[in-house]
């Protein structure tokens, strides 16, 4: 499948405390780009437009919108992005799962009801503003919180959906 999620928006979540990773994830490099540039460059592949999202503070080649939230929890990032989003439609990446694709990125877009994740959980996933509703309730958890929503779940290949934790994750 070539071209772009019509009307969709990336949203690039950046925020994350790397306790694990020990530095930054987002600037960690794999192939001669960081993390979180091969992250943009895919959801620019991917989408319509592009929003990244974290705590305002992060230094990177692109503007980062800050969730506003002192807590640091990927559900913070996702109500930011889908608030700032001009779509109706995000396809939202966590900067550490190096090995998505813009492909998978638009069969999540393209399965999208209120929300569409793959088999491993909310991570990466498409959700339409409806959901913000479900995703602003109070709970941290983006899996409990659209529990009720009408969710698609995708079928990805499982190797695509790894995440990085430790600097070992990446190779050299």
């Amino acid at each position: 499948m070539a071209g772009y999620a019509a009307g969709s928006t990336g949203v690039l979540l950046v925020g994350g405390a790397s306790r694990r990773f020990g530095s930054p994830k987002a600037l960690a490099r794999l192939d001669g780009e960081t993390l979180a540039e091969r992250a943009w460059r895919l959801l620019g592949e991917a989408c319509d437009e592009r929003i990244a999202v974290g705590k305002g503070v992060e230094e990177l080649p692109f503007p980062v919108l800050a969730d506003g939230v002192a807590e640091r929890a990927a559900i913070h990032g996702l109500v930011a992005g889908l608030r700032a989003a001009p779509t109706d439609l995000c396809v939202v990446l966590p900067v550490d799962m190096p090995w998505m694709t813009a492909d998978a990125l638009r069969r999540l877009a393209a399965a999208c009801r209120d929300a569409a994740v793959p088999q491993t959980g909310p991570l990466p996933g498409a959700y339409r503003k409806r959901a913000l509703a479900a995703l602003t309730s109070g709970e941290l958890s983006i899996a409990r919180a659209i529990e009720d929503l009408d969710v698609a779940v995708v079928q990805l290949d499982e190797g695509l959906l790894v995440n990085v934790n430790t600097p070992g994750d990446v190779p050299v």
